[in-house]
């Protein structure tokens, strides 16, 4: 999934940036709140970590612009303030949660992870279509064995797991996979759709091809 990092610190955002994205995330970075804005109104994000403290248009001002013209993606508020008052507006402005710095990457993984569960809907942790599993931590078992991915494939095949059954445009995926700064292009994404095709081969998962509307994660008879 496709995420917004909005944090000014440049060796906290790399090093963010880098962590998520071996998450499997694909993920844009913006280094102020006008940036940041600007992002918001052009591009599609499942979710925007979001720090506080900003140049140009801070965190909270942000946040309130957002949710005024109606901009309902979970943000997840990271600062370094303490104070409980501070807090409380942040939430009290749309904030779905809050984490203060300093802060371990396993939690501002769980927290995402489970506002993007929030998001969809989705309870369970494990999602299961046919004999692929996928743990919502991050990684997919096929036939009870690790499947291993990129982290590009990775996010091609949570994007399709999540709408399992039904198209999801060229468009549409690609986004979820690259980012701003990829140099990509839409046809990019028939050479990660083919690294996955070859990884799910001889299961009863396949990816279709479904000519002028995308690509569709589907159940078929394993190959013996």
């Amino acid at each position: 999934m496709r995420l917004l990092l909005v944090e000014d610190h440049p060796e906290l955002s790399h090093w963010l940036q880098k962590a998520l994205t071996g998450l499997g995330f694909a993920v844009d970075v913006a280094v102020d709140g006008l940036a940041a804005d600007h992002l918001l109104l052009n591009e599609n994000y499942a979710l925007v970590v979001l720090d506080v403290a900003l140049p140009r248009l801070n965190g909270l001002d942000l946040l309130a612009r957002l949710r005024k013209r109606g901009q309902e993606l979970p943000v997840l508020l990271l600062t370094a303030r303490t104070d409980v008052a501070d807090r409380v507006k942040g939430l009290n402005l749309g904030a779905d949660d809050y984490l203060t710095k300093p802060f371990e990457l396993d939690e501002l993984e769980a927290r995402i992870r489970a506002l993007l569960r929030r998001s969809v809907g989705v309870i369970q942790q494990a999602l299961k279509f046919g004999r692929l599993t996928y743990h919502d931590e991050g990684y997919f078992l096929l036939e009870d064995k690790p499947l291993q991915l990129t982290p590009r494939e990775l996010a091609v095949l949570t994007a399709l797991i999540h709408r399992r059954g039904r198209p999801v445009a060229k468009q549409q995926l690609f986004e979820q996979v690259f980012t701003l700064s990829d140099e990509a292009n839409p046809e990019s994404i028939e050479l990660y759709v083919h690294r996955v095709r070859k990884k799910l081969q001889g299961s009863d998962v396949a990816i279709v091809t479904l000519r002028g509307l995308g690509y569709s994660l589907e159940l078929c008879d394993a190959m013996v």
